[in-house]
């Protein structure tokens, strides 16, 4: 994310000084930076704020690239190895809504364990 990495080193701001602001460590904070890991849509208004700009003069969209490397599938003939070593790239708002969507999952399941409990219980 050059932008941002950019205007933090024009204004003299650490990583470290970031990192605090959206309450992570300062590695994860790096990653961030680097565009290896998502960041929110609440963590980019904080930076915004912080940096006194408007979020799309530091936001970017990066593409996520994922490789697969499959050597050791003999299930399929030898030409189909080389469909296990493309790099596809997906654009990182269908990422972050993929992991939205997760986390949601994640949440229902969580609500639907408890209620299963509270329903053995009773």
């Amino acid at each position: 994310m050059e932008k941002l990495k950019n205007l933090r080193k024009q204004r003299g701001i650490s990583q470290e000084k970031l990192a605090s602001i959206i309450s992570t460590d300062p590695s994860n904070y790096s990653r961030k930076e680097r565009g290896e890991v998502r960041m929110y849509d609440d963590e980019w208004e904080k930076l915004a704020k912080a940096l006194e700009v408007e979020v799309d003069d530091i936001r970017e969209e990066k593409p996520i690239s994922i490789v697969h490397n499959n050597h050791d599938n003999t299930t399929f003939n030898d030409n189909a190895g080389s469909y296990f070593n493309q790099s596809y790239s997906i654009p990182t708002s269908v990422v972050e809504d993929l992991q939205d969507y997760i986390k949601l999952l994640k949440e229902q399941n969580e609500a639907l364990k408890q209620e299963n409990e509270r329903l053995k219980n009773s």
